[in-house]
């Protein structure tokens, strides 16, 4: 993966609803746009956006969320929520906000020891990802099956793995993974 900072343009701010799973969003202007450029999932006539995804667009002041009694929701408290189900959360909004920040679309990715698919440049909607992406953080302990299984679902998909690692200083270092052949 080569960097590229992402293009800043000017957006309207969009604005979502405080859900258990993410924010959900309503405006369907503010859906198309948010769905062309990588971002959120429409299932049963829902559009949601991951806590990852309204955490990078609310960094960048691109969304406003409320609760269900419609009080401003703060990047705090929306990382807060987003903690309660994902004890990695942290660690995944920063690899997010990086790799979104180096100009990828970035999508959920799907399970099995990955946390995100990775698009190239302007293959979103055209080409299938080529990167499958493991987060951890420095100091944590990986267990090796962990990245094996990591691998092997990687290489049956015919994708790369990479594995993004934040460092004590909050700082993302990607690394590339691929078995070692002897011969």
């Amino acid at each position: 993966m080569s960097e590229n900072a992402e293009s800043p343009t000017r957006e309207e701010k969009v604005s979502g609803v405080l859900r258990k799973k993410g924010i959900e969003i309503e405006d369907k202007s503010s859906i198309d746009s948010l769905s062309q450029r990588g971002f959120g999932t429409s299932e049963n006539n829902t559009f949601t956006l991951t806590f990852y995804e309204a955490l990078y667009l609310a960094d960048k002041t691109l969304l406003e969320v409320r609760d269900k009694h419609s009080r401003e929701v703060d990047f705090q408290h929306l990382l807060r929520c987003y903690e309660a189900v994902n004890e990695n959360a942290w660690v995944n909004y920063l690899v997010y906000r990086d790799l979104r920040s180096r100009g990828y679309v970035v999508r959920e990715g799907f399970g099995l020891g990955t946390d995100f698919r990775v698009y190239e440049r302007g293959a979103y909607g055209k080409d299938i990802s080529q990167y499958l992406v493991l987060s951890i953080q420095e100091g944590q302990p990986l267990p090796i099956l962990n990245l094996v299984s990591a691998l092997q679902q990687c290489q049956s998909q015919k994708k790369d793995l990479v594995l993004a690692v934040m460092n004590r200083r909050g700082e993302v270092v990607h690394y590339s993974v691929s078995p070692l052949k002897f011969s």
